[in-house]
């Protein structure tokens, strides 16, 4: 292959081919120039590294929340305008332009400033995140999941070998003997902790037989507790399906996972005490329930002794027969009542009927008859009322009080000529 020269070279990438390609400088030399316009940025972070040599500081610089790390470079003439010395752990804020050195290929920042950040910032970006989360409404109370009476199995999330694990086991054993843990053991501070609390959490959640989970840790500065604000694992503890129990014992400026937690605990020793019950306090209160059960018992069976030793003291029980002679009496009573109201009746009705034929006889035609009237009839048996009824010679009967004649009249006179 001839040499190239720079008339042959392609002006850009795209038009390079196997058989005219970039030398590497070329390459890099074009990557520097491209990485190098890019403007400044402020960026924050955690210092892992921070070596300071003939007045330049060499620093990692480390993502708060993820795995993500940058070589950053300080010359001395900005180490002399900083207010203070970069320290391993603390979190800063910097001013960086990206910086290639072509000959190895290297990238990295450089910085025109660092500037630690403070507590006072620190709080407020929490609040504001906190303000943000809550207005989601993932600190509703409604959404929160009450912790089981008797939980089967524990998770715990903590530190290894840490004196929240110890608290944890130790003081839920002393109420609950029989109680099962499942324990996982994290980071509980650094870039690491938030990556690996929500990795167990997502692990215990998943399990069956995890009934309540714990996140402990034993208090700490507000820079070592920042994990458990991070909006990832608060959002994921919000998610899971199993109650979660934060026990982080920071009293002062505590973190956000509290108060997305189902419940919160004051210290790892709060929280075994609120996730178990006392074995002691529940014997007590059996014992106690017994108690009042036997009084109760107890109490019934002599209100009922007394009721019955009322009832066998009635007279009714004392002389059985006064049943049958008080009811015997009383129906003599009824029988007699009865009697004299039937012979009443009858008297009355004796009397009525007396009336009536009195006035029937004294209406009846018979009572006429026997004043000395009489009834004239025809042989057809009908009343003569008038004289021309009866013709002379004409057969008639004389119906008397007592008795009827048969006669024919010789005459008959009108009504004017009868009276004269």
């Amino acid at each position: 292959m001839e040499p190239q020269t720079a008339a042959s070279l392609p002006s850009t990438a795209g038009q390079t081919t196997a058989d005219n390609p970039w030398p590497l400088r070329v390459l890099s030399e074009k990557l520097k120039i491209h990485i190098e316009n890019s403007p400044f940025a402020w960026v924050e972070g955690q210092l892992l590294e921070a070596n300071v040599r003939n007045g330049h500081a060499y620093l990692t610089l480390r993502d708060v929340d993820a795995d993500n790390s940058f070589s950053v470079t300080i010359w001395s003439s900005v180490m002399r305008k900083l207010e203070t010395t970069p320290q391993v752990g603390s979190r800063v804020v910097a001013r960086v332009k990206p910086s290639f050195y072509a000959k190895t290929g290297r990238l990295s920042l450089n910085a025109t400033d660092l500037r630690p950040v403070g507590l006072g910032e620190l709080l407020v970006r929490l609040e504001r995140l906190r303000q943000a989360l809550g207005a989601e409404g993932l600190f509703d109370p409604g959404h929160k999941r009450a912790l089981p009476v008797l939980p089967g199995r524990i998770g715990l999330i903590t530190g290894r070998d840490s004196d929240a694990e110890k608290d944890v086991l130790r003081n839920a054993t002393l109420r609950w003997p029989s109680a099962q843990f499942r324990v996982i053991n994290t980071a509980v501070q650094g870039v690491d902790a938030a990556t690996q609390v929500m990795a167990a959490l997502k692990e215990l959640d998943a399990d069956p037989d995890v009934d309540v989970i714990v996140i402990a840790r034993g208090g700490g500065a507000l820079e070592d507790l920042l994990p458990f604000s991070n909006e990832e694992l608060v959002r994921a503890v919000f998610a899971a399906q199993t109650p979660v129990v934060s026990a982080i014992g920071h009293e002062a400026d505590r973190p956000i996972l509290d108060d997305v937690a189902d419940l919160r605990a004051s210290t790892p020793t709060d929280a075994a005490k609120r996730i178990v019950p006392d074995l002691n306090e529940e014997f007590s209160g059996l014992q106690l329930a017994r108690n009042r059960l036997e009084r109760s018992i107890n109490n019934l069976l002599e209100r009922e002794a007394q009721l019955l030793a009322a009832v066998r003291e009635r007279p009714v029980l004392a002389n059985p027969q006064v049943m049958v002679t008080s009811r015997a009496e009383d129906l003599a009573r009824y029988r007699q009542r009865s009697s004299d109201l039937l012979h009443y009746r009858v008297q009355r009705a004796r009397d009525e009927i007396t009336h009536l034929k009195s006035q029937v006889r004294a209406l009846s035609p018979q009572q006429t008859l026997d004043r000395g009237y009489s009834v004239t009839q025809l042989a057809d048996g009908s009343i003569v009322r008038e004289a021309a009824n009866a013709p002379v010679n004409t057969e008639i009967f004389i119906r008397l009080a007592s008795g009827q004649l048969a006669a024919q009249t010789t005459e008959s006179l009108p009504a004017g000529d009868a009276a004269r």
